[in-house]
């Protein structure tokens, strides 16, 4: 039987010390296959219709993760592609309350309206800064900057105390934190960090009744019958999510399908563990070291305040994490050990 550990050694083969999921995650060996056949099949001009399947092996498999019917799933490319159909669906003049300083794609759609109340307030008091006419609030489950966690069961519950949707991106969580999407009205997450993915694959749950969104982004791939809705306009929008799918980039969905295999291999709560444990090894030792990380506990992203200048030095050396915000940003995943945060902190007591 294999166990968590020969599953992950059979799919990676880093050439240097990656720290650097939260940027964009290691592909593993099942994945770069999967890629490869992907496009030995396009230039050998066989008909992609595989392609097309493995879009929906993946919005299934994400489904599963998210803890919600197929049906209630959308795929598309971006975070920001879906914060903008989430923006368009917002009357004039309506109250979006957003994280400070969260991602860009998750907040800059509902700025460019131009004709909405953009609110923000801090992280850790995101719940009670929700208030009467808040009609939306916007935030990522876990920070990218420095990896705090939103009280994501407080913001439900204040969210419909006043009447208002939540709009929640697990980008820096799906693949290590249950992402239970029903909890909220729509969810997103791009697939090329923690879920081991290319770039060019995300997916956005919504309610069983699509709430307030409008599909102004279809395009033929939205039709209930996609192919017999190539030309004019859309007679039949999917009964389904799909009606808010863009047209997918097939090869990353072919990759993304071994991946998403992998983790459903490996469950999330192993992975999960995993990454914690290597997150809390580096914030310890950091502590030892005289710097001390921004506090993010139950995450696996650890920013520490002023060493994001490091960041070249630590490439050159063959360790990569970010520069974020002035932080050196390192992230732990599956695929890290032990000995990779150990080196990360030999580094910076040298």
């Amino acid at each position: 039987m294999e166990t968590f550990e020969s599953l992950v050694r059979a799919e990676f083969t880093p050439k240097n010390t990656y720290l650097n999921t939260a940027s964009s995650a290691l592909l593993p060996a099942r994945a770069v296959a999967a890629l490869d056949a992907a496009v030995r099949l396009r230039a050998e001009g066989r008909p992609l219709d595989p392609l097309f399947a493995d879009v929906e092996v993946c919005r299934a498999a994400y489904a599963r993760l998210a803890g919600v019917p197929a049906e209630r799933v959308a795929a598309g490319a971006t975070v920001a592609l879906f914060s903008s159909l989430v923006a368009a669906s917002l009357p004039p003049g309506a109250e979006v309350l957003t994280a400070d300083d969260d991602f860009t794609s998750v907040l800059n759609p509902f700025h460019a309206r131009g004709d909405l109340k953009v609110r923000s307030a801090p992280l850790e008091g995101l719940a009670d800064a929700v208030r009467p006419g808040t009609a939306l609030v916007a935030v990522s489950a876990a920070q990218s900057a420095d990896g705090r966690i939103a009280d994501l069961p407080a913001l439900r519950e204040a969210a419909r105390s006043h009447g208002a949707r939540t709009y929640v991106d697990f980008s820096q969580a799906a693949g290590w934190l249950p992402v239970r999407a029903g909890a909220y009205d729509y969810t997103v997450a791009i697939t090329f960090k923690w879920l081991l993915g290319a770039h060019g694959a995300a997916f956005l749950t919504v309610p069983e009744d699509f709430g307030d969104l409008v599909p102004v982004q279809a395009g033929w791939t939205a039709g209930e019958d996609p192919w017999g809705s190539c030309y004019g306009p859309v007679t039949e929008l999917a009964r389904s999510a799909r009606r808010f799918d863009t047209t997918p980039a097939l090869f990353s969905y072919a990759g993304l399908r071994a991946s998403l295999t992998l983790l459903e291999e490996l469950g999330v709560d192993a992975v999960r563990a995993h990454d914690l444990a290597l997150a809390d090894r580096f914030r310890t030792g950091a502590a030892s070291l005289g710097h001390e990380p921004v506090p993010a506990p139950g995450s696996p992203i650890v920013s520490v305040p002023g060493l994001g200048r490091l960041q070249p030095e630590l490439s050159r050396a063959g360790i990569e994490v970010s520069n974020r915000a002035g932080n050196l940003r390192a992230s732990f995943h599956l695929y890290n050990t032990a000995a990779d945060v150990d080196r990360l902190l030999d580094a910076l007591s040298g």
